[in-house]
Order: C-alpha cells, then structure tokens, then sequence
C-alpha cells in the first residue's frame, strides 16, 4: 500500500503523520484490495479539513471532514472511510455470491 501525507497551509508533523498512519491502519484491516491512499490535510481560517482518497480494487473512495480541531477532523473522516469501505467490501462480497446463484444446476 502506498501513504501519501500531503498538507496545505500546514506542516506535516511526525505526530500527525503518526496519528494518520495509526487510524488509517484500522480500515486497512477490514479490505485487505488497498492499493495507495492520498490523504490531504488543510487549514482555512478557522476550520480544519482533512480529505482522504483511498484507491481499491475496481473503486476510488473520497471521504472528506471538518471541524475545529485537526485530530477531531481526523477522527471523523476514519469513522466516515471505514463506513465507506465496509459497504464496498459488502457489495463485492454480495456480487461474488450473485454469479454463483447464477450458475445452472444440474
């Protein structure tokens, strides 16, 4: 899997990229078809915004969050991927179990 940390208006700390990497491994681990993730976290004015776009098998996946405080917004954009990658990985699951009732029985 390919991370790429990226900021605008701010620095990428090591305990920010740390705090990224940790959350981020959390929905790593419910879809292992992970090929790279771009996250993108931003300052303006008094809002703190992070993005993520996590590319998997056959789908790019765009989640983005906003709050007051970078680590919250981080927060709330994890819990929004991970719902996001748990409905896709269902999807593929239930088409894969499609093709299969397909089949003629003999």
């Amino acid at each position: 899997m390919n991370l790429n940390i990226t900021g605008h208006h701010l620095e990428v700390t090591p305990a920010i990229r740390d705090y990224v990497t940790s959350k981020l491994d959390r929905v790593i681990r419910h879809f292992d078809h992970v090929t790279a993730v771009h996250v993108i976290l931003s300052v303006e004015k008094l809002r703190q915004k992070a993005e993520v776009t996590v590319h998997v098998s056959g789908k790019d996946i765009f989640v983005e969050a906003q709050d007051e405080n970078l680590y919250a917004s981080i927060d709330a954009l994890v819990d929004k991927l991970d719902r996001q990658v748990l409905k896709h990985k269902e999807k593929k699951k239930d088409h894969a179990h499609e093709a299969l009732k397909r089949q003629p029985v003999e």
